[in-house]
Formats: structure tokens, sequence, C-alpha cells
């Protein structure tokens, strides 16, 4: 009997320490449990709560307006002599406007090279040789925009020399470009000169042969003909070609016909043939908005006169000269007699934003003149 008493209580205890495992063992599944979920509730609420930020993020982005940029293209041979006036013109406007920069190759701008900030690490860096005269021209052109296409808020794109100079101030200047949605081309009939090459036909038509100044300001669908043209740049490539000057010839032989040979400049003719050929001419406002003083006699040579604009040097450069050009409100096509009175929004307003060729000196003797102070009060008055 003891030994059966015994046993059973061995057995009671036995069922006692197992039955308080497993309450032991469920009590720690039911915390483990517990804990899970807290943390995913939390988990969960984290994420929700980082949904909504984006969601909010999102929405915020879309509801503000982001404003359009003017993307200044400066096609350079090495440094912007005019660097200073530039940055006094863009000083205050950073969020609306962007710089690209296309110099020679090798070329790299620094604080050596430009005591402008806004030229610094603007410099494309796929910039090919540009000879004047030449399809790399139209090239550096091409290759300019490319890179500012890659902003979406650059919504203009304005061609620059390295002796433009601004003839008013940013904000005057971006309003009168941004209040219409055509570009500015110089646009018109080449009836005279004899540059068509019958050989671009019928890729290029001569119906569609246009001439007009290379200092365009294209609007971003424009902009985008340009750099996806595949048609028309090889032809310019190949047929469009300068002809060669007199002393050429002393170390080359004289072909039988002299006359055969186009004297084309492909800056003259790219863009306005391109825009032409894809039907955008009712797109365009056919003028451009930078200024050239034409020099007519100063050569000697027939075959040389009119190819280069007047350079104006530290004498010329007064408030009388730029007055004079600001003043200009209608340009004349003499091929098209046709007459082309200049306005912005609906309103006649004068022609030009820029004028060129100015050399350093002359830049700086504005600058120190307080012209482009000048500027800011005329643009209340325009």
């Amino acid at each position: 009997m003891k030994q059966r008493k015994a046993t059973h209580q061995k057995s009671v205890y036995n069922y006692n320490k197992w039955k308080k495992r497993k309450i032991f063992v469920m009590l720690s599944l039911l915390l483990l449990l517990g804990f899970c979920l807290v943390l995913t509730h939390n988990s969960t609420t984290t994420n929700t709560t980082r949904s909504r930020i984006l969601t909010l993020a999102s929405l915020r982005s879309h509801f503000i307006v982001q404003k359009p940029k003017i993307a200044f293209l400066f096609i350079a041979r090495n440094r912007l002599p005019l660097d200073m006036l530039w940055d006094a013109f863009f000083k205050g406007q950073e969020s609306r406007f962007s710089i690209f920069v296309h110099s020679r190759p090798g070329f790299l701008f620094n604080k050596a090279n430009t005591r402008s900030e806004y030229f610094l690490n603007r410099q494309v860096n796929d910039s090919v040789q540009v000879d004047w005269g030449e399809a790399s021209m139209i090239e550096a052109e091409r290759i300019l925009l490319r890179h500012a296409l890659v902003d979406p808020l650059n919504e203009r794109f304005v061609f620059l020399s390295d002796s433009c100079i601004p003839l008013y101030n940013f904000s005057y200047t971006f309003d009168y470009i941004m209040s219409t949605s055509t570009s500015f081309v110089d646009s018109f009939a080449d009836t005279k000169e004899g540059r068509y090459n019958p050989k671009m036909a019928p890729l290029v038509p001569v119906y569609n042969w246009r001439k007009g100044s290379q200092w365009v300001v294209l609007t971003r669908k424009h902009a985008e003909v340009v750099v996806n043209d595949t048609t028309v740049f090889p032809m310019f490539q190949q047929h469009c070609k300068r002809r060669s000057l007199p002393e050429f010839w002393r170390d080359h032989p004289i072909p039988a016909d002299t006359s055969m040979e186009h004297n084309c400049i492909p800056d003259e003719h790219y863009v306005q043939t391109l825009l032409a050929r894809e039907g955008l001419e009712g797109e365009i406002t056919r003028r451009s908005l930078t200024h050239s003083s034409w020099d007519l006699s100063s050569s000697k040579d027939p075959q040389r006169r009119g190819w280069h604009p007047v350079t104006y040097k530290f004498s010329d450069a007064t408030p009388t000269l730029i007055q004079s050009i600001k003043d200009i409100d209608n340009i004349y096509y003499e091929t098209e007699y046709r007459r082309e009175w200049c306005s912005s929004k609906g309103k006649p307003s004068r022609c030009f934003l820029f004028a060129r060729k100015f050399t350093r000196p002359a830049a700086f003797r504005l600058l120190n003149m307080s012209v482009l102070g000048a500027f800011r009060k005329a643009t209340n008055k325009s």
C-alpha cells in the first residue's frame, strides 16, 4: 500500500509539473504572439505614416507649379570675355535660367579664366572643334541643345556668341521671350546668293531653302526637332560648305567652273531650312532678337564684304550707341520685300534684346558707365 501510494503521489507530482510547464509554454507563446502583434501594428503604423507623408509630398509637388526657365547657350572660342557683364545680368535670378557653354575641346572654365561663378562647371564635356563656315558650328548648336533639354524646366533656348551683350535687364528679357509661344528665328527666302546645292534634293528641296541669323531663340518643341534631326543635318555636312577664298587656289588646282562651287554657310541656313521642311514656319516669329550691324565696305575684297558684322570697340561703346539699337522697331527683308514690325504681347515693341559684336574693353566700359543700371530703369518705360 505504501508503495502504491508513493507511486500515485509521484504521478500527481509529475502531472502537476507537466501542467505548469504547459501553462508556462502557453503563456510564453501568448506573450510572444502579443509582442509580434505589437511590432506588426507599429510597423504598419510607421509604414502608413510614411506612406501618408510620401503621398502628401507627391501631391504637394504635383500642385506646386514649377517655374519655367530659359537656357542661355553660349558658343565661345575659349573663355567668355564678357563674363562680368553677364554676371551682372544674371545676378539674383538664379531660379529662372540655366547656362551651357560650348568652347573648344580641352579648354576648361575655372576661377583662373572666369570671375563669374555662373559659368563654372557649365561647359559641355563633348565639345567639338568649331570652324567658321563649316557644319561644325551647327554641330556645336545641337550639342548645346541636347544638354539643355535634359532639364525639363528649360522651355526656351537662347543662342549667344562670346561677343554678345544684353540690352535690357533679366526680368524684361525673360518676360519678352516667354510672352509668346513661338520661336524667334530670323528666316527668309534665299533667292540671290545661289547658296543652295541641288545635290540636297529631294531630301532638302529648294522651296524649303531659307537663310537667316544663327542667333535664334527656340521653344522646347523646336529644340527637340533640331536634336532629333537625322535627315537635314547630314545633307548640310555633305553639301553646304563655304567657298574657298581666292588665296586657297594659289596652292590648289582651279576647277574648270568655279561657279559650281556653292558658297554655303551652314549656320545661316540650317535651323531655318529644317523648320521650313518640317512645316513649322507658322510657329515662329521670323526675326532675330540679336542685333548685328553688317559691314558692307570695310574689306577691299568684294567677296569678303558683308561676311562679318561690325565689331564695337572701346570708343564705340556709348549710351548713344545702345539707345540707337534699342530704338529699332522694324526690320526690312529685301529678298521678300517684307517689313517686319516688332511687337511683344500684342503691342509695338523694340526688336532686339541682345547685340553683338562687342570687345571686352567695350563691354567693360558699358559696365563701368552703369549702362546696365540704365537698362534697368529704361525697362520700366519699355
